[in-house]
This record gives structure tokens, sequence and C-alpha cells, in this order.
């Protein structure tokens, strides 16, 4: 059920973090996979860590690029073959209070995160449909889709909008057999990220996580596997969270007991 080899897998943002490591779980269950992101030597390095199998494209790519992002897809389904799944990873998180945020930053976030996840799934969805192909298409959205943090206006919202986006998209494609969720990771440890978080707000958050530990890119990567795979099949317009249990409650809350009599 895990076995990719006669897949092509198209991810975005795949040059380090959650990105690489959804694209190295598919390179290593068998399948072709395209790599694309905005940093070139950044994608370049993780096509050279995935190694020379002739099953890696590699290419940077701009999703907020409408011929960018297909002039991508279409020199990995001619270097691949037809993509059969499609992540649309890509995107950004700064963090800044909506009193101080300057309309260009609010821009770049929306046409990172809502834009990019919009043109990279259209273009694969043309691709899949034009093909009759029965593929899979997954976005990442986020718990900040759910739950709002102070300083990341622009990113919850764009994050929301990913939702609502892939759950339209889920029912525009339902006809044609095209499989369309969205993953929300919950606190991810990730190395090398442009926006990464500080070490105080790392650890406030991981004692909301029941499971007692943050998420690693191997653990998105799995639920990526899986919704790509025929177990997933009657799965659509769905949001997994994959957050060790945080979204099911105040796990930093103490054990309620009754007074003593």
């Amino acid at each position: 059920m895990l076995d990719f080899k006669d897949h092509v897998v198209l991810v975005t943002g795949a040059g380090a973090g959650i990105g690489f490591g959804i694209a190295r779980a598919f390179h290593e269950a068998g399948a072709r996979v395209a790599l694309g992101d905005l940093r070139e030597v950044a994608v370049a390095r993780a096509a050279t860590k995935l190694g020379d199998s002739g099953r890696v494209y590699a290419r940077a790519v701009d999703v907020r690029d409408a011929r960018a992002t297909a002039e991508f897809l279409d020199g990995a389904e001619r270097t691949l073959g037809p993509v059969t799944v499609a992540v649309a990873n890509a995107g950004i998180y700064p963090n800044t209070p909506v009193l101080d945020m300057t309309t260009e930053e609010w821009d770049r976030v929306m046409e990172t995160n809502v834009r990019g996840v919009f043109l990279t799934c259209q273009a694969a969805a043309r691709s899949m449909v034009a093909r009759g192909t029965q593929g899979k298409i997954i976005t990442l959205s986020s718990g900040a889709a759910f739950s709002g943090r102070q300083g990341a206006s622009h990113y919850c919202a764009s994050k929301a909008g990913v939702v609502m986006f892939t759950k339209v998209l889920a029912l525009e494609l339902a006809g044609h057999h095209i499989n369309v969720n969205s993953i929300a990771p919950g606190l991810i440890e990730v190395e090398g990220e442009v926006s990464p978080l500080t070490r105080e707000y790392v650890e406030t958050l991981t004692r909301s996580i029941p499971w007692g530990r943050i998420g690693s890119p191997e653990d998105i990567a799995k639920a990526a596997l899986f919704l790509a795979s025929p177990l997933a099949e009657f799965i659509t317009g769905e949001v997994l969270a994959v957050n060790g249990g945080s979204s099911a409650g105040r796990a930093f809350l103490p054990l309620s007991t009754p007074p003593s009599p």
C-alpha cells in the first residue's frame, strides 16, 4: 500500500524542513520525485541528498508566479513522467504584530501561502484531469488555521484560506476521482528554516502537546504517504491534524481533583 515505485510525486518547498522530509519519504518508497523551492542552492542540495538515482528532478521555482509554477510541473513531467501526487508545501511564517505589519509583508505571506498553493494545485489538477489520472493532491495547512497566535495574523489567515481552498477543490475534483486533502502540522522541529521560532516559544508550546514532544518532518511525511496511498481512497476534502494531540485540549493544565471532605 505504501509502494510508490509507479508514481511521480511533486513537492514544493522541498529544499529543507517538512518539504524535504516529504520528498525523501516518497523517494524512499520508490517514487520519482520532483523537488521545487524558491532557493536554488537549497533545492540543489536537497536533490544531492537523495542521490543520483535517475528518479529526481530539482528546480528553483517561485510558486507565486503562475508561469514559473506551470514550467516546474511541465519540466517534472518531461523528465519523470506524469505527476500522480502533488504536495503544495511551500510557505513562509514571519512574525509581526498587526500594528507593526507592512502591507508588503502581509502580501508576501498571502502570495506565497495561498496563491502558491492555488497555483501548484491548479497546475497539477489540470494535468491530472487532462490525462485522466486518478491522482492525489495534498496541501499543507496548519493548526494556526484553527487557533490564532499573536504576531501571526497573516500566517493564520493564510492557512485558514488553504483549508477552505482544499475543501472546495476536493468537491470540484471528486468527479475525476482525484483526492484532495490537507495536513495540518502542529509544532515541528526543522533545521535551517528562513523564519526560526525562538527557543522560549518552542518550550512553551511543547508543554501543550500531550505526546510530550514536538513533531518532526518525518511525522508529516508519514501522513502524506498515507493520504497518497490506496488506504485513503475514500478520504477527500479533509484536514488531518498531525500534532501529538495538542488540538485535543489543554494538556498543560494539572489534573483536577475534588477537594477532600
